[in-house]
Parts: structure tokens; sequence; C-alpha cells
């Protein structure tokens, strides 16, 4: 008996041994890339959560900068969270904030490069809307319109697009080139919606032209006087 369960013990390990023989190695390699693929990923979300802390607390350091107006540091930790952090969305908020601190100076160069960084590496379509809005703005008020302009002659999200609408219309209004302006400021007064605080801004722009955004919509909506209804044929 005992023979026998030997005889199957050896037919059972010879057949292990030739099935190992012929997918012992597909077998390591596949337990290798998975345990790799854990690891990887396990490893990425650590590199991910210490980039996240990292670009934290460099953002901070931007912000008590740009609050204290002190221009050096706010140089160099831009820098810094450009040089490690750049794929970060730190990093883009850390560069608009900048921008803004720079202006508020008058440090003008300095915003451009940093609204035109956020344009250049931002991946979010958000951020880089709010740059190419605010970079068209220092453009235009450096009189460079033609360059303004190409930044907002892009496709834009579309609640960003009323707002561009009335960036066109300040700088055809900087340019003299008041038709096109006005035509700019009613294409983003009909966009926004009625709610939209923003909306009564560009309506002030309007009636500062001259015109009245309420009444051109009430006389579009308004069948021209005279006319009849048609003819009811019996």
């Amino acid at each position: 008996m005992s023979q026998h369960l030997d005889l199957e013990e050896q037919e059972q390990l010879e057949e292990l041994k030739h099935f190992w023989k012929q997918h012992g190695n597909l077998i390591s390699w596949i337990l290798i890339v998975v345990m790799g693929s854990y690891a990887g990923w396990n490893g990425y979300q650590y590199w991910q959560r210490s980039q996240a802390t990292q670009s934290s607390a460099m953002y901070d350091e931007v912000e008590r900068a740009a609050q204290d107006s002190d221009a050096t540091k706010l140089d160099r930790a831009l820098a810094d969270m450009r040089d490690k952090f750049a794929s970060t969305t730190y990093a883009q908020q850390a560069a608009l904030l900048a921008a803004k601190a720079y202006h508020d100076r008058g440090n003008i160069d300095a915003a451009k490069a940093a609204l035109a960084w956020v344009v250049e590496k931002s991946s979010d379509q958000g951020y880089q809307a709010i740059a190419r809005l605010r970079l068209a703005g220092e453009l235009a008020q450096a009189k460079a319109y033609d360059e303004a302009i190409r930044q907002l002659a892009v496709p834009f999200p579309k609640e960003f697009v009323p707002l561009v609408s009335d960036r066109m219309g300040d700088i055809y209004l900087l340019q003299g080139k008041k038709a096109e302006a006005r035509a700019e400021f009613e294409k983003a007064y009909k966009a926004f919606e009625d709610q939209v605080e923003y909306r009564r801004l560009v309506e002030v722009k309007l009636n500062a032209m001259g015109v009245d955004p309420k009444l051109a919509a009430t006389a579009s909506a308004t069948p021209a006087s005279g006319s009849s209804s048609p003819e009811v044929k019996k």
C-alpha cells in the first residue's frame, strides 16, 4: 500500500516538475510584474503625497512673501516652486498669486512672465483661461494690443467665453475701435446669465457708450410697428 502511494507521489512530483519546466519562467515573470506593479503603485502614491505636502508648504511661503511684499523672497519661492513642483496645482496657483503681487507692485514684466508660465505649463484649462485673460489685460495696458488679442483668440472653456468677449471689448476700446468694442460688450452681456453680478459691470460699460442693453433686448423682442398678422384665407 505504501509503495502504491509512493508511486503516486512520484508521478505527481514528476508532473509538477514537468509543468514547472514548461511554465515556471512565465509564472515567475508574471509574479515579478505583479509585485513590481504593486510596489510601483505604492511608491507612486507615496511620491504623490510627498509632492502634495511639499508643494503646499512652498505655496504657503509664496503667499507669505506676497503678503509681506518681500520681492526677493517671492522671487526665490516662486522659482523654487516652478523648478521642483511645476506639475502640481499648487505651483499654478502660486504663479497666479505671484502675478497679482507683481502687478500690485508695478512689476509688470514679472507679472506677465508668471502668467505666461501658467499658460504654457498648466494642464488645467481653468487656470490657463484665467492666466490668458489676465495676461491679455497686462499686454493691453502695455499697448501690445495685437499680442493681447492673440491670447484671447484660442478656444476657451464655455464658462469663460463671456469674460473673453468683455476683455476683447476692453482692448478694442483702448484702441479707439468703439464699434468693435460695443459688439463685444453686447456679446458678453447676452452671454452672461441675468443673475451674474459681472453682467452689471458690462451693462455700465455699454451705458457709458450710450447703449442701453436692456432697451435693445426689449426692442429686439418686440415686433416692428405697423406689422400685421397674416390674413387668414377663408
